[in-house]
């Protein structure tokens, strides 16, 4: 077999990803099911919902790509960044998706180093606010942002996330 099938019952070819198959509401479905740091979290908190405070921490010309920087773990999933870095042909695979994610919304490629950066600040934050303490300081260098998150139900991740795709792309182009 070579597709999966998405929430809104479509086939989607992973390794040869088509923009036809694409539809935000099964991204936005699916990230917000998934859940960051493969799980080791406290409490439940979803890749939709990082997104979205990804989209609202990087440059605003580059908010929408803040936004969908995580969309091919819809329908790749997420690894740990030690274990992505390790694996180069998943990499290859994932970018490839994004670009043809990035191309369908109309965004250019590579990703913008605001998004790059505010990713790192959300990935400190998270690790603050959702995460048990440390063993040892993570080689990320980014300051976490002010305030503490809490964090949303899946059902109120996925809202956010279309409310935020149609703030910054409107509904024509889903």
């Amino acid at each position: 077999m070579e597709w999966i099938q998405t929430f809104s019952g479509r086939k989607f070819f992973p390794l040869n990803p088509r923009a036809t198959d694409l539809d935000i509401e099964d991204i936005a479905h699916a990230l917000a099911l998934n859940c960051r740091f493969n799980g080791h979290c406290r409490v439940f908190y979803s890749v939709a919902e990082h997104s979205v405070r990804v989209s609202r921490a990087c440059a605003p010309a580059d908010a929408l790509w803040g936004l969908l920087h995580d969309a091919g773990e819809a329908y790749l999933t997420d690894l740990p960044r030690p274990v992505k870095e390790q694996l180069g042909a998943f990499g290859e695979l994932e970018d490839r998706l994004l670009k043809v994610i990035m191309g369908h919304f109309g965004l250019g490629w590579p990703m913008p180093e605001s998004v790059r950066v505010a990713d790192d600040v959300l990935l400190m934050t998270e690790a603050r606010d959702l995460m048990a303490k440390a063993p040892e300081a993570w080689s990320i260098r980014a300051e976490p942002l002010g305030g503490r998150i809490e964090a949303m139900t899946a059902g109120e991740a996925e809202q956010a996330y279309l409310a935020r795709f149609a703030e910054l792309a409107g509904r024509g182009k889903a």
